[in-house]
């Protein structure tokens, strides 16, 4: 096939040998399946920002950080040496999470580097050497749906010890072979502790996974591991071995909306007193 232009380089460095064939376009890269040596491997090209379609991007890179200064003044000017650094910090995002997820135990594809734009990683393949399926192209019965609706769980649960959260995680972003689900797809994922939006986007995951499998399990709907792996990490209770019961009491209690109203008004008015009080103070004698 025709080289696509921004694999070129690769190719002329020695990283890459060959483009085989077109794996998938997204709406944030095209990857495709290339080999290197006698390997075979992906390369993910990542799209423009102009060209993405990946929605509200900046309620994920809220509080990632960029050490160098200039840089962050350029990001936030929105010129053009900082437009090339935003997506510079986007692209390196998921490089960054794949080798920090990989040393926490959980499964993804192994990165093999980040070169202008293009991500190089292990192509996830099944016992027959085919590309792995997506999740969402999987049947299975009650009980695998049980073990791997936990795994994911676990996973989910270990990037939160690394200070991570997916963010976009559901059956179209797993790769599934024989050793189980495979979390892809990365470039998104929120630092917990930094992005006021963690919480939310946590249960969206949990809540993603567990709707598929329970297609499959239905009993796995009634669970509710996103507040338990919350609350374990606002407690600081929270590590990578941390059983899970997917059991949580949820709060029942109803806001009483009359005794806050109540609060703001005498806090209103005790603001009020005070601010009457130093006028009075001013006034002269």
């Amino acid at each position: 096939m025709k080289t696509p232009k921004r694999l070129q380089p690769l190719i002329d460095d020695g990283i890459i040998d060959e483009v085989l064939r077109p794996l998938m376009s997204g709406k944030e890269a095209d990857v495709f399946v290339v080999r290197c040596g006698s390997r075979q491997r992906c390369a993910k090209i990542y799209k423009e920002a102009f060209k993405r379609s990946f929605k509200k991007a900046a309620q994920y890179t809220e509080g990632r950080k960029v050490r160098n200064s200039r840089r962050a003044r350029a990001m936030e000017k929105g010129s053009r040496f900082g437009r090339r650094q935003q997506e510079e910090t986007w692209q390196n995002a998921e490089v960054d999470a794949l080798y920090r997820l990989a040393g926490a135990g959980v499964r993804v594809p192994q990165p093999y580097g980040c070169f202008d734009g293009v991500l190089l990683m292990e192509l996830i393949v099944d016992d027959s050497g085919d590309v792995a399926p997506r999740l969402n192209d999987v049947t299975m019965p009650a009980e695998q749906a049980r073990e791997d609706h936990a795994l994911v769980m676990r996973y989910i649960l270990r990037m939160l010890c690394a200070g991570l959260i997916h963010g976009d995680l559901s059956e179209f972003n797993v790769l599934v072979n024989e050793d189980g689900p495979v979390i892809i797809d990365l470039p998104q994922a929120v630092y917990a502790a930094s992005n006021n939006n963690a919480r939310a986007m946590l249960e969206r995951d949990v809540n993603n996974m567990t709707e598929y499998y329970g297609q499959f399990a239905p009993e796995l709907l009634d669970s509710h591991y996103a507040q338990e792996i919350w609350a374990l990490y606002e407690e600081g209770n929270l590590h990578p071995d941390q059983p899970l019961s997917g059991q949580f009491e949820l709060d029942s209690h109803t806001a009483d909306v009359d005794a806050v109203l109540l609060e703001i008004k005498a806090a209103l008015a005790e603001e009020e007193a005070r601010q009457e009080r130093l006028r009075d103070a001013d006034q002269p004698d």
